[in-house]
């Protein structure tokens, strides 16, 4: 499916060997609108530190669980797009991108319509972010980088103005802070559970003694397990949680008030003062009013 795809009817894939289709395939033949799509999976081989694709997706498309061999930035220069693994969730409005460390399975969401930036490296190139996933800062420089590298060939000259493009977008993530947008889950069974449900449920009055007592045990052993499994206190799991609910939320168009509320905040002040120290700006900036 290079560049292009087959357009079948229904009634055309249900004669198919539909063993043979990988699930996030057979819904992109079910798309209506006809775009064309490019496949990570073919430009992996290529023998080059960095390649680079784009895409466009539809409101509330869903890629099934995959991986790649290359870890994965993960850019949305519109919309927003939520990533989950295993071993927790990202979530990326626009100005933030995720990364996703090769081999690592995971889903992909979009809110809204996407248009995806995305770059697959090698794991032993500098610039290379790392073995674990993590959110991290698009600025205006990196911004132009990514959209300079989907336009350049997978097989580009690595001597050539193409390569010096690439050699600086690495550059720029080699220097990429972290962002707090992401909500680890444990190891541990059951505190992973209760993170689940907390996702399914947010609460911003939820607390240490609740979860411990839930979950039988003693508040020290608690928030011992939780730090150590997660990297992250309680509270600021709890409020990374509560983030990842709230910004796919704004893109959709929910007004911040209803937003604060649904996520037990007292007031909109709070939840914005909450929003402001996290991620720099106000949420009424990711809210669309489309």
């Amino acid at each position: 499916m290079a560049g292009s795809r087959c357009w079948w009817s229904r009634h055309s894939l249900e004669r198919y060997k539909l063993s043979r289709i990988p699930v996030w395939a057979i819904h992109f033949f079910m798309w209506d609108i006809q775009m064309p799509w490019s496949d990570p999976a073919l430009v992996e081989h290529i023998d080059r530190p960095i390649v680079a694709i784009s895409n466009e997706y539809p409101p509330a498309f869903e890629l099934d669980w995959h991986q790649h061999r290359r870890g994965q930035l993960l850019y949305a220069a519109r919309g927003v797009v939520v990533v989950s693994t295993p071993h927790g969730a990202w979530v990326a409005p626009p100005e933030r991108a995720i990364w996703t460390p090769g081999g690592v399975s995971h889903a992909v969401r979009m809110v809204g319509e996407v248009s995806t930036r995305s770059v697959l490296i090698e794991p032993d190139v500098p610039g290379s972010l790392g073995n674990a996933n993590k959110v991290i800062p698009v600025s205006p420089l990196l911004r132009h980088l990514l959209e300079a590298a989907c336009d350049i060939p997978p097989e580009y000259d690595v001597d050539g103005r193409d390569g010096l493009v690439m050699s600086l977008l690495l550059a720029e993530l080699a220097r990429a802070p972290t962002m707090p947008l992401a909500v680890p889950f444990p190891q541990h069974v059951e505190i992973a559970r209760k993170c689940r449900t907390f996702l399914e449920a947010p609460s911003a009055h939820d607390t240490i003694d609740q979860w411990s007592s839930d979950l039988g045990m003693g508040r020290r052993a608690f928030t011992r397990a939780f730090r150590r499994e997660t990297g992250l206190s309680f509270g600021a799991w709890r409020q990374q949680a509560c983030l990842l609910i709230a910004l796919p939320r704004l893109a959709a168009g929910d007004a911040v008030t209803t937003i604060a509320f649904d996520l037990g905040y007292e007031s909109p002040a709070a939840f914005t003062t909450m929003f402001k120290r996290l991620i720099g700006v106000a949420p009424s900036h990711y809210r669309s009013n489309s």
